[in-house]
């Protein structure tokens, strides 16, 4: 049956479901539910939804249009989740920024982007002035968080006045809407295009297989230009109902004090922010006992760790997250009651997701055999912008592939093994960084363990262990070697023991493994 371009229009409108109109349902059914909390700002989804309104209009009339990408450069601020939804409402894309990224890393996601406008925070600026100089980008709109400075706009004024009707823009399912540049540890950062359908579908699945509901009150911690805070938990608090705290950093005295403040009921942490949380002297004082819900990703949890937290909140109930980017980022899940039956797993494939394991000639593996982890799904991206080459590779046959490599079981349980980059070869034969990791933290007063592979001229790679250790607890090099012995094959044992006060992380909690094969890549040649 067809029907005129009028009417075609008209159902399209009727049947729109993209990442902007979700606030906009969210507001109508709980108009005067508190949505919000930013320092002492506190607002409600009827107030959320003309102030993300107002901005949309605001932009529209700065000549903003659907398809026009925009960069934003802050840290975690009410700011960030009006600009997060205005710019869907409006079909541009968003191009959230790495705030610890230097001007010329910015400056090359300004240009492969093709931003024509930029919001920054105060503190910011100045990065963002030496970016857009380098950029080459002489005009578009410049928008301030906090004091403005000259020649920038304060975004406050965008939504305190104007228009608070919805902007009549049509946005498909696939039109896309973000743009999130990955971490570039292997090349330059590549651009992921995420639309309302794989943005969408994922929610429903974090949803439905993370226990989330309208019930929840979380604190939002870790940085929201990354997908994991932004689109596992805030949009879907939006999408819910639910109540959002947001931090502007994971500080975990703040964290602690918040969820006694606000009685929060559900925390993502990574596991490096769950064991800061651990050790701070304020974890045993706070008042903890609304929270019911916790969730980590982002890398694994030892399992030692693991059994900590629950015995620490045993009220609290635990998911593990494992995706990337790519998947908007939900990829598998492991559920609550699977904790410890399933210690270290990664779950099964969430609702919208069909995971497998393939070998390098993309011919599915057996059960219990190491393979690359693949996916099809809803969630995938829409591809790499600009970059045909890495797009194909990435999707080919038919499959996402995650460059994860990992062993499943029979009934579709996945154990991520380790990144294909962080597989260590050594004396021919491959170690997995994590088994090695997951050993360590069995040793009385290890606080937290890196293990990575570093030249060697006799073993091509040797094993390497970087060693924080917990306040109070002594221990030795001969200490670490010697547990290893107990647990580990010859091959696997670390050649190396480094203490250190701390390991490199960079904002969403990630161990930066790069960062320490650099600083420690001389130890082979030092004996």
């Amino acid at each position: 049956m067809s029907f005129t371009s009028d009417t075609q229009a008209a159902i399209a409108m009727a049947r729109q479901h993209a990442v902007g109109d979700l606030l906009r349902r969210t507001a109508r059914r709980y108009p005067g539910k508190l949505a919000v909390v930013a320092g002492e700002l506190r607002v409600t989804y009827a107030e959320f939804d003309v102030a993300v309104n107002r901005c949309a209009n605001a932009l529209a009339g700065r000549g903003l249009a659907k398809g026009d990408r925009f960069a934003l450069l802050s840290h975690n601020c009410w700011q960030y989740a009006v600009l997060a939804f205005a710019t869907a409402r409006l079909g541009v894309v968003l191009v959230p920024v790495n705030f610890m990224l230097g001007a010329e890393e910015v400056a090359f996601i300004l240009r492969h982007s093709g931003a024509t406008g930029m919001v920054a925070e105060d503190a910011l600026v100045p990065t963002a002035e030496k970016a857009l100089a380098s950029a080459g980008v002489t005009d578009g709109i410049r928008g301030c968080i906090g004091a403005a400075a000259d020649g920038w706009e304060d975004v406050d004024d965008w939504w305190t006045v104007g228009h608070a009707h919805d902007p009549e823009v049509a946005v498909a399912d696939d039109d896309p809407l973000r743009l999130m540049y990955t971490s570039g540890t292997e090349s330059r950062p590549k651009g992921v295009m995420l639309s309302s359908r794989s943005l969408v579908a994922q929610y429903v699945s974090c949803v439905i297989d993370g226990g989330m509901s309208a019930d929840d009150i979380e604190v939002h911690s870790l940085p929201l230009y990354h997908c994991a805070q932004l689109d596992c938990f805030l949009s879907v608090d939006v999408y819910l109902g639910a109540t959002s705290i947001i931090l502007p950093a994971p500080d975990p005295a703040a964290i602690l004090a918040t969820i006694e403040r606000e009685r929060a009921t559900k925390l993502f942490c990574p596991p490096t922010v769950w064991i800061a949380l651990l050790r701070h002297p304020d974890f045993a004082s706070r008042d903890l006992s609304s929270l019911r819900k916790g969730y980590y990703g982002a890398s694994a949890m030892p399992v030692e760790v693991l059994k900590e937290l629950q015995q620490r909140l045993p009220d609290v109930e635990f998911w593990n997250f494992y995706g990337q980017t790519e998947m908007a980022p939900l990829a598998t899940i492991l559920r609550p009651h699977e904790q410890l039956s399933h210690a270290g797993s990664a779950g099964r494939a969430a609702v919208n997701v069909e995971t497998m394991l393939v070998d390098d000639d993309n011919e599915p593996v057996p059960v219990g055999a190491v393979g690359e982890i693949v996916h099809r799904s809803p969630h995938a991206a829409l591809g790499y912008y600009e970059d045909e080459e890495k797009t194909a590779a990435a999707f080919r046959g038919g499959w996402f592939h995650s460059g994860d490599l990992g062993v499943m079981t029979e009934d579709g349980y996945l154990s991520v093994v380790d990144r294909k980059k962080d597989m260590i070869k050594t004396g021919g034969e491959n170690v997995a960084s994590r088994e090695v990791e997951e050993a360590i933290y069995q040793l009385d007063g290890v606080a937290e363990v890196a293990v990575f592979g570093i030249s060697h001229p006799h073993w091509i790679e040797a094993v390497t262990a970087v060693v924080v250790v917990k306040d109070g607890a002594r221990l030795t090099e001969d200490a670490v070697h010697a547990h290893a012995r107990e647990h580990l094959a010859g091959y696997k044992r670390p050649k190396y023991v480094v203490f250190a006060d701390a390991l490199p992380k960079n904002p969403s909690g990630k161990i930066l493994k790069r960062a320490l094969r650099e600083e420690h890549g001389g130890l082979a040649q030092d004996g």
